[in-house]
């Protein structure tokens, strides 16, 4: 087995580091690295839309020599006849170095890794994890705030289902002093499983109004209230316009302030933002090509292989989360450990 990244918590403080100190090489010096993965293939599997994600590793590869392969859908691939994940990504493995996967379901990358003869890029799993995202945004933090500690990081939208915030939390729990304020309505607050595994490490307060806590923030990560999370779409259009920043609003906040947001953004950005200093978003989404190419090249070259899964089957435990691949992969095996299914993380009775 390979070196994958599957969560953010994969990686080391001392390898995201590294990560960062090479994306920006990579910045400042792309000749460099104009032909380091000629003759290499990436496998960009992407069973769920997406824009930024799956063309910023497209551009990545390329700008280091290599190939790319894939498809853009789920429907324009043999998941449409049936076929499972696994023996998709044991077939694309066959043909590829490397494999970047987004997926509509939780723990679909875990599978993949467990059926492929190449590194896994997990590229997002449902409201998950998106470690490629976060490793973007600990790039634009670094090049902005120039530190991870001691920070105040506002996160607000859908904080439920976003996996943007979940890895986010993740990767700022190793730092010192951080304190997160989450701003959400109460429908989509940070699910408590996650709140409890990084409550020791992070100091946090829940609030629904923005405008309270703005000028205490150095950083506001925005999300957007996500239509396809949503099995009641009642609910959605109930809460989907419940946050919008406006430049009227930053006039309370600092004014090194930084406003990011993964993208894409619907109406919880105004326009009028945008050329305002603060704003990050697009300066972030162009961080996410350099950093993803230092990621290619990290585990391209990394040799080792991962710690194996820990998990044991249970007779007569399933995991009955509708989101977690074991809802629809045939023969995978319903794996626990320490009560929580292996794949999502959620607490099995």
């Amino acid at each position: 087995m390979r070196r994958n990244l599957i969560d953010i918590l994969d990686l080391s403080v001392e390898e995201i580091d590294e990560l960062c100190a090479k994306a920006e090489d990579i910045y400042h010096n792309p000749e460099k690295y104009t032909d380091v993965c000629h003759g290499k293939i990436m496998g960009a599997l992407f069973f769920e839309p997406s824009t930024r994600t799956r063309l910023s590793f497209t551009s990545a590869m390329m700008s280091l020599g290599g190939n790319v392969l894939g498809f853009s859908s789920a429907a324009s691939s043999s998941v449409s006849k049936g076929e499972t994940v696994s023996d998709t990504v044991r077939m694309v493995s066959a043909y590829s170095d490397i494999i970047v996967m987004r997926h509509p379901k939780e723990g679909a990358p875990i599978v993949a890794k467990m059926s492929s003869r190449v590194p896994i890029i997990n590229a997002g799993d449902g409201g998950h994890y998106h470690p490629t995202q976060t490793l973007t945004d600990l790039m634009t933090i670094r090049r902005r705030h120039g530190r991870f500690d001691g920070l105040t990081i506002g996160v607000l939208g859908d904080l439920k289902y976003g996996r943007t915030v979940h890895s986010l939390v993740g990767a700022m729990s190793r730092y010192k002093n951080i304190k997160f304020v989450f701003i959400s309505p109460d429908e989509l607050k940070v699910p408590q499983h996650i709140l409890n595994l990084y409550k020791e490490k992070i100091s946090y307060i829940e609030t629904e109004n923005l405008e309270d806590v703005i000028g205490d923030l150095d950083i506001l990560y925005m999300t957007r209230i996500q239509k396809e999370r949503f099995s009641d779409l009642l609910q959605y259009e109930r809460l989907k316009d419940s946050y919008e920043l406006t430049r009227e609003k930053l006039k309370n906040a600092k004014a090194d302030m930084s406003v990011m947001h993964p993208l894409p953004r619907v109406t919880e950005i105004n326009t009028d933002v945008d050329d305002d200093p603060r704003a990050a978003y697009f300066e972030e989404a162009e961080c996410g090509r350099y950093i993803r190419m230092a990621l290619i090249l990290k585990l391209l070259a990394d040799k080792t292989s991962d710690m194996p899964l820990e998990g044991e089957t249970v007779t007569g435990k399933i995991c009955g989360n509708p989101r977690c691949i074991t809802s629809c992969e045939r023969g995978i095996k319903h794996l626990i450990h320490n009560g929580r299914c292996i794949y999502c993380d959620r607490k099995i009775d």
